[in-house]
């Protein structure tokens, strides 16, 4: 299994990057997902930079319904990490009721 770095282990390119996403998503909480791409630095900040630049760019779609593509395509790929990730991402950035993630879940 893929070793996660954890903040108090991480080298000082990492931790600027958990804290980039830290502050980026207002939250204290990194996820696994990222813990595992810190074992590559390289890695992890051209994901996260990828990710960023998707998710909080001007655009048409709103942050919430960014996230509600995110969860179709989780939904799409049975991952079931994924589709939590992002239903608690939509929750957060929106108060998303659970009826509605519960329906998109159902409805795939």
């Amino acid at each position: 299994m893929t070793k996660l770095i954890e903040y108090a282990e991480a080298s000082d390119e990492v931790r600027a990057v958990y804290d980039d996403i830290r502050a980026t998503r207002q939250t204290d909480y990194i996820n696994n997902f990222w813990k595992a791409l810190a074992n590559h630095p390289p890695t992890l900040q051209r994901t996260w930079q990828t990710l960023k630049e998707v998710m909080t760019s001007p655009g048409e779609l709103d942050p919430l319904v960014r996230e509600l593509i995110y969860i179709a395509v989780s939904v799409t790929n049975n991952c079931d990490y994924c589709i939590s990730s992002h239903t608690a991402a939509a929750r957060a950035k929106a108060g998303l009721f659970r009826s509605l993630s519960n329906r998109i879940c159902q409805d795939g």
